[in-house]
């Protein structure tokens, strides 16, 4: 295996590792800690565990792989110029192999609870009937692509060569928190199909039927930020390669 096999099959696995944390960490506290009796963390405190996973993984692993953990980032910093096309497809395959593995092992740890039902959603994504305040899937698409097309332009800007340098991770991890604290109500928050996708394999029925809207809505956002900020910045493909230059951090 020669050294370029080697390092983008470690970029891979960072991937991995990184988008199991998020969705171990970010639908761990909807499930377990959001309504727990007495001590319930709530939707804010959802809304903080997501952006904390993004946080920490970001200086964890953002020199490695770039920290996207997420589909719909790396399409975005793709189509922004950041971002090889050749390897999105293997990081995709990672992000949703790492948010499976975490769907897997949450409900391992969450169905031994006296009580637990599976019902009540497990984190998953949904419109309609299925959404946590009722919207539609006309609100929940828009909601969506909207959301993400913001959360790539953050990240666009956040990690541009002439932003503070080390300060990128927290403005990230704020930034999904507060697209969190948005989006929850309307669709349980996705921006993230690899996130959507663990649950959704856990739930099955609706949660699956459902499942088209957060893979299309959240592309389809992230490339739109992705391009806007591109041009908004004048900023040539070839700059940078990664995330962040030159560290890359989401």
């Amino acid at each position: 295996m020669d050294l370029h096999n080697s390092r983008n099959i470690h970029k891979c696995v960072a991937e991995g590792i990184g988008t199991f944390w998020l969705t171990f960490g970010g639908c761990g506290s909807a499930v377990i800690a959001a309504s727990f009796p007495e001590v319930g963390i709530g939707l804010l405190g959802v809304s903080f565990a997501f952006g904390l996973t993004v946080l920490t993984m970001a200086y964890a692993i953002g020199h490695i792989s770039g920290c996207h953990l997420n589909p719909a980032v790396t399409v975005g910093l793709a189509a922004g110029g950041r971002f090889p096309k050749q390897d999105i497809a293997p990081y995709i395959v990672a992000q949703v192999i790492g948010a499976i593995i975490a769907a897997f092992v949450l409900y391992l740890i969450a169905s031994g609870a006296p009580g637990f039902d599976l019902t009540k959603g497990f984190a998953a994504n949904g419109y309609g009937a299925h959404s946590p305040g009722q919207y539609s899937v006309i609100s929940g698409f828009v909601a969506e692509v909207v959301l993400t097309m913001m959360f790539l332009f953050i990240i666009m800007g956040a990690t541009h060569g002439k932003a503070p340098a080390g300060f990128a991770p927290i403005a990230i991890g704020l930034g999904l928190t507060l697209i969190h604290l948005v989006g929850i109500p309307i669709t349980n928050t996705s921006v993230n199909p690899a996130r959507s996708t663990g649950p959704a394999l856990i739930v099955g029925g609706w949660a699956l039927a459902q499942l088209w809207l957060f893979w299309v809505a959240p592309l389809i956002g992230g490339a739109l930020g992705g391009v806007l900020y591109r041009w908004l910045s004048e900023e040539p493909s070839e700059q940078v390669t990664g995330v962040t230059p030159p560290a890359p951090a989401e």
